[in-house]
């Protein structure tokens, strides 16, 4: 029977309600805060957004940022909205300041979408323009205004000030992470040097731009100091260390460009060339990017993204009937590259050993990486060892956030997944038994390990992340000790060879709930002692409480709480100036005197129906 289509079909929604009912189509995925991407944080980068771009115009040089619970502050010293448009600003459809690009040479967004989305999807929504001993204040509230207050006398200094809620009914159960709100603080900082930004009263501040943001994230195993160049408009840094993958930070106009874009890949070109030239020597393009950690910004009339989060730059053009990007970028970063390795014979000849190390190790897996590709294309993912979902990474897909892999131990707990999920978005990967340490070994060992091999085939990550085939890879394993072991163990593999997914924010630890709480009338899981003693004494009354002792033991249709809406991941998160390869040989090398004196320090002895026993402390 055909659907009626007529005239009774056809709606008008307004502006504010139209961004309310599609969010995605402005902030990307909703989330709930466990994600550096999720939609709470796109919209405070929204409204610091506005405050950069004063900055950036030469208009106050401080910006603060206060999160007090579940409400966003900023306040900045620009010029402040005018006062005759302050409501229309933030809450009017096509109406800005930044279509005039006189005004706004090279802002981060256009369109003045970025303030409106924030007031449509907040349940409480305030702004004040200060601007010449006057102020305006409006509220309001899932975008409709509900206060507004003419223009004051005020002491205040120029600016704007802006406080929301984000709506609890579009983003339940949400909270900001402080790490991932400095995160962007120094990312920030370190594009636009000079600016003091304060979060919660901490603060940041850069003078040397990339040349500082490198330095946060490398460690003493680089093989030569950072190489940074600036130009007009253009900027880059670049080392190379002894991890493997490549790992980069790609920005236009102040903004994080996470997914690249047309000028990361001008500049991954370029750094080659420059490589090539020098040395005269035709390098395979893998090798001399093989362990580089570099960086590039580039700030341009009109940029075009790929969407409104402005994770990708879509442009080829510097500015209408201008220069391609991709040209500009490649010729000025290889000529700046040949340049360095000519000033610097340090950097020449460390970074030349490190390319035909690269190169050699290539060239002595290349036998078995051949036979390791054949043996797992022959191997059978659609049986017990891959479930595969309906969907992959499609950019244009509403559901692309949510494709997802779990990586399981052994077939009842795969099985109990596999049976909740949702087939659309969500697969299932089985190990068999407990990964081998791979801490300190080469690549080779990648594909010598039929389980490694195979789970790096299922993600499609041999060559880098852009053929990455899930964008959410979740470890889900027994809450018990063999269970934190292959989490550990999986960590290890990971942070070892394929440190970039770790990175870019796609690996997370699924929480499933150590007890269930029940009465004949109710059930209640739980994640925590403290939860289970909540829910036993709410409950009340003859409660029956089941610890679980692993996946394998939860039906199916329990598994499917855990795992969709309400589904509980705890992000992977490198802290910047950690250092991985110390930190991975402290927990997975060899037992050394510093991981013994730890455990030493922090044992107890408790005595137990007379017999001495050693525990570690709590926490430890």
């Amino acid at each position: 029977m055909a659907v009626q289509y007529d005239e009774s079909q056809i709606q008008h929604l307004e502006y504010m309600e139209h961004i309310r009912r599609r969010p995605g189509m402005y902030i990307g995925k909703l989330g709930d805060g466990n994600s550096p991407d999720d939609g709470i944080y796109i919209l405070l980068k929204e409204i610091v957004d506005n405050s950069i771009d004063e900055f950036t115009m030469g208009a106050g040089r401080k910006i603060e940022i206060q999160i007090d619970d579940k409400v966003a502050k900023i306040r900045d010293y620009g010029r402040g909205i005018p006062l005759g448009k302050v409501v229309e600003c933030v809450s009017q459809e096509n109406t800005g300041g930044k279509y005039d690009s006189e005004a706004f040479q090279k802002s981060i967004g256009l369109n003045g979408v970025g303030s409106k989305a924030v007031n449509a999807l907040s349940s409480h929504f305030l702004v004040r323009s200060f601007r010449d001993g006057r102020m305006v204040e409006a509220e309001f509230s899932r975008g409709k205004l509900v206060r507004e207050k003419k223009p004051s006398p005020t002491s205040e200094r120029n600016g704007t000030y802006v406080e929301f809620e984000p709506d609890g009914d579009i983003f339940p159960n949400y909270r900001f992470h402080l790490g991932f709100v400095e995160e962007r603080a120094w990312n920030y900082c370190f594009l636009n040097q000079g600016l003091l930004l304060a979060v919660n009263d901490k603060k940041f501040q850069s003078q040397e731009g990339l040349l500082d943001l490198l330095k946060r994230h490398v460690d003493d195993t680089i093989r030569y100091p950072v190489v940074r160049v600036s130009g007009k408009d253009i900027e880059f840094a670049f080392t190379h260390g002894n991890q493997y993958g490549e790992h980069y930070f790609s920005f236009v106009n102040g903004q994080h460009t996470t997914e690249g874009g047309t000028h990361l890949a001008a500049f991954r070109e370029g750094l080659v060339k420059g490589v090539r030239d020098h040395f005269r020597k035709d390098y395979d393009p893998s090798d001399v990017r093989a362990s580089v950690i570099g960086a590039i910004s580039i700030r341009i009339q009109e940029p075009v993204f790929e969407s409104q989060t402005k994770n990708k730059l879509g442009s080829t053009e510097v500015s209408p009937g201008g220069q391609k990007i991709r040209g500009w970028i490649v010729d000025f970063v290889a000529k700046e590259v040949d340049n360095a390795l000519h000033r610097s014979p340090e950097v020449e000849a460390a970074l030349k050993k490190r390319v035909e190390q690269s190169e050699r190790e290539r060239k002595e897996i290349s036998g078995i990486r051949k036979l390791a590709n054949e043996s797992a294309k022959k191997a059978s993912f659609n049986n017990d060892k891959l479930r595969d979902c309906r969907i992959h990474f499609d950019d244009k897909h509403e559901r692309r956030a949510e494709s997802t892999l779990f990586i399981t131990e052994g077939l009842s707990a795969s099985g109990s997944i596999t049976k909740a999920r949702d087939p659309r978005t969500q697969a299932v990967f089985s190990l068999r038994g407990k990964p081998k340490n791979c801490f300190g070994k080469t690549k080779k060992m990648v594909y010598e390990n039929e389980e490694f091999n195979l789970l790096q085939h299922a993600l499609n990550i041999e060559d880098g992340l852009d053929g990455l085939r899930y964008n959410n890879v979740v470890i889900a394993t027994d809450a018990d000790v063999d269970g934190m072991h292959i989490r550990l163990l999986l960590l290890t593999y990971f942070l070892q060879f394929f440190p970039e997914l770790v990175e870019n924010n796609h690996l997370y630890i699924l929480q499933t709930p150590l007890f269930r709480v029940r009465t004949k009338s109710e059930s209640r899981y739980c994640y925590s002692d403290a939860e289970r003693d909540q829910a036993s004494a709410e409950l009340g009354g003859k409660v029956e409480i089941t610890r679980f002792k692993g996946l394998g033991e939860i039906s199916p249709d329990e598994f499917e709480g855990f795992i969709g809406p309400k589904i509980r991941l705890d992000p992977v998160v490198l802290p910047p100036n950690m250092p991985v390869e110390r930190t991975l040989k402290y927990f997975m090398g060899a037992n050394t005197p510093e991981r013994q004196d730890f455990i030493i320090r922090n044992l107890r002895v408790e005595v137990e129906e007379g017999a001495p026993v050693l525990s570690a402390e709590e926490g430890n």
